[in-house]
C-alpha cells in the first residue's frame, strides 16, 4: 500500500490551520492512508495518535504489532491488560480539539471522553477528504491498474453463456476472474436479472436467468489496497424494443456526463448532465441514485457527483460515473466507469465497451 512520509505533515498542516490539537484515527481507511496499516475490526483498540505538534504514534495490541510495515510513526504495544484508551488519552496529550475517526467503535470513543474530560471531539472526515480526495500519480497508477482488470473481465463476459445460469453462480465466477485478471482480491459482485435488475444492490440469489432477460453486472475488487468499480449490462438474447429504447438513453447519458467532466466544473452538473437526458426521455423516475461517488482506499468516498455538492471538480479527483435505469418488475440497466480529472478534462479508466451486450 502506498505511504508517503509527507502524508503525515499534510496533516498537521490542515490540524493548525483548523485549529485541531490532536488526530485520533483507528479502523477504517483514514489509517491506512497515513500509516500504511489496516486496522482488524476488533474488540482490541488500534489507534494513530498524532498530536499537532510531536511525534505520531501508532497504538496496537501487542499481537498485532508484527503486521506493522515500519513508517513515519512510533509502534506502542499494548499487553492484553493494558488499558488502551488511557495509552491514547496520554499521547494525546492536553488536547482540546480532537478529530476522532468517523468508524472509530463508540465504546472507545466513551472511554476517551471519560479520560479527557476537557477535549471536545469531532469527526475526523472534513479533515481528512482534504487529505485523501485528490489522488496522486501513484494512487492514479494503482486505480488505472485496477480499472484494467474490470475490462479484462468484461471482456470474457461477453463470449460467456448466461442463460441457464442462477445469479449466485455467475457472481462466483466473476469473483474468482476479477482476481485472475490481477485483482489482490474481489470486493463485491452484483449479478442481477430480469426484474432484479430494478434493485441497484441486488444481492445475487438462485434465480436462473433466461431469456429476455437484461443482467446488471456490478463488480470491483482492489490492488495494491485501491479499488475498482465497474458495471455493464448484458441482454441474454435480443432486448425487447422498450429496454433497447430505454439502454440508447442510458448510454446518451452516461456519455455526456462523463465528457461534462473538467476541472472547475462543479460536481453537480455532472449529475445534472446524465439526469436532464434521463429525465428528458421519460425516464427520470427511474433513476434512483447519485451519478457518480470518488473511489481509492473505500470503493464510496469523496467526491460524491450528487445534486447539491456545488464543490468545483480538480485535477487528481476520481470517481465513478453511473447513471441507472431501473423499472420496477420489468428490467434495470446501469453503465459504470470510473473517471479521473485532469488539468485540461477527463481520463477515463476503464474502456470496456459500453453498449447493450446480447448474450446467450
Amino acid at each position: 500500500m502506498i505511504v508517503t512520509a509527507d502524508r503525515l505533515d499534510r496533516a498537521r498542516v490542515l490540524m493548525a490551520e483548523r485549529g485541531v490539537d490532536a488526530l485520533l484515527l483507528s479502523v477504517g481507511a483514514d489509517l491506512p492512508y497515513l500509516t500504511g496499516y489496516r486496522a482488524m475490526p476488533l474488540e482490541r483498540l488500534t489507534m494513530l495518535v498524532l498530536p499537532r505538534e510531536g511525534g505520531a504514534t501508532l497504538v496496537i495490541p501487542e499481537l498485532e504489532a508484527p503486521r506493522v510495515e515500519r513508517g513515519p510513526f512510533d509502534v506502542l504495544a499494548w499487553a492484553e491488560t493494558a488499558d488502551p484508551v488511557a495509552l491514547v488519552a496520554r499521547l494525546a496529550g492536553p488536547a482540546r480539539r480532537v478529530a476522532l475517526g468517523d468508524t472509530t467503535w463508540s465504546v472507545f470513543l466513551l472511554g476517551l471522553q471519560e479520560r479527557m474530560p476537557a477535549a471536545r471531539f469531532e469527526p475526523a472526515s472534513p479533515l481528512m477528504r482534504e487529505l485523501r480526495m485528490r489522488k496522486d500519480a501513484a494512487e492514479i497508477r494503482l486505480l488505472r491498474a485496477a480499472a484494467e482488470a474490470t475490462d479484462r473481465v468484461v471482456a470474457r463476459l461477453a463470449s460467456m453463456r448466461f442463460s441457464g445460469r442462477s445469479e449466485r453462480d455467475l457472481a462466483g465466477e466473476i469473483a474468482a476472474m476479477t482476481v485472475e485478471e490481477g485483482h489482490d482480491e474481489a470486493a463485491f459482485t452484483i449479478v442481477a436479472g430480469g426484474p432484479n435488475a430494478a434493485s441497484p444492490h441486488h444481492e445475487p440469489t438462485g434465480r436462473v436467468l433466461e431469456r429476455g432477460d437484461t443482467v446488471v453486472v456490478d463488480f470491483g475488487g482492489t490492488v495494491g489496497g485501491y479499488g475498482s468499480d465497474t458495471t455493464r449490462t448484458f441482454s441474454v438474447g435480443p432486448p425487447a424494443p422498450d429496454v433497447a429504447a430505454a439502454f440508447a438513453t442510458l448510454e446518451a447519458a452516461q456519455r455526456a456526463a462523463v465528457e461534462a467532466v473538467r476541472p472547475g466544473v462543479a460536481a453537480e452538473e455532472v449529475d445534472r448532465t446524465a439526469r436532464g437526458i434521463i429525465a428528458g426521455a421519460g425516464y427520470g423516475e427511474y433513476f434512483v441514485h447519485r451519478t457518480g461517488h470518488g473511489i481509492g482506499l473505500e470503493t464510496h468516498e469523496h467526491p460524491y457527483i450528487v445534486e447539491g455538492n456545488t464543490e468545483p471538480l480538480e485535477p487528481g479527483m476520481v470517481f465513478s460515473v453511473e447513471p441507472g435505469i431501473y423499472v420496477p418488475g420489468r428490467f434495470g440497466m446501469r453503465i459504470e466507469d470510473i473517471v479521473a480529472v485532469t488539468s485540461d478534462g477527463v481520463d477515463p479508466l476503464n474502456r470496456s465497451p459500453h453498449g447493450l451486450s446480447v448474450v446467450t
